[in-house]
């Protein structure tokens, strides 16, 4: 039986964050507001080669997030639910653009449920504004010198077309 009282709850939102977008940052900010203290964890996926360094994923966010008590940034190379178990977390977070997520995330729910049976996973869809925006399209308008006004924050934005104009990626 689950207990129904309340304690400190400290839920996790992964992700490799390769960059950051105003997506991100709209289920981060709304898992703020449900929970006490959100973890962001950037995650080494050995599946991906990222743009950015995972240094430069984290500062990213960290500064983002700089004025806010409730959200701490940190790094992982691990499984994904002993990064939660390491913080003291029972909950996590995946976002949702559209129903075409949906069978990945679910997928990936079963898991960790699998993983370790304390573990909660909880779905946040995205805010109609940012349900078509994604880090591939963000770097693909970024590498053809397009406008990301709205799409990431100004950190991220300088970087993506210093890396794009100088050719460095």
């Amino acid at each position: 039986m689950i207990s129904l009282e309340r304690v400190t709850e400290v839920a996790i939102v992964p992700g490799s964050f390769d960059p950051i977008t105003y997506g991100h940052i709209d289920i981060i900010e709304r898992a703020a507001y449900i929970f006490d203290k959100v973890v962001v964890g950037v995650a080494v996926n050995p599946e991906k080669k990222p743009l950015f360094t995972l240094e430069e994923r984290v500062k990213f966010i960290t500064d983002v997030f700089e004025s806010s008590s409730k959200i701490e940034v940190k790094s992982y190379n691990k499984l994904l639910t002993d990064f939660a178990l390491e913080n003291n977390a029972k909950i996590i977070i995946r976002g949702l653009r559209a129903v075409s997520d949906f069978e990945r995330e679910f997928q990936i729910a079963q898991f960790i449920k699998k993983l370790n049976p304390t573990l909660e996973v909880m779905f946040l869809m995205s805010s109609p504004e940012y349900m078509y925006l994604s880090s591939s399209a963000v770097k693909e308008i970024a590498e053809f010198g397009g406008c990301l006004k709205g799409l990431v924050p100004n950190n991220v934005e300088k970087a993506l077309m210093k890396i794009y104009q100088e050719g460095r990626r």
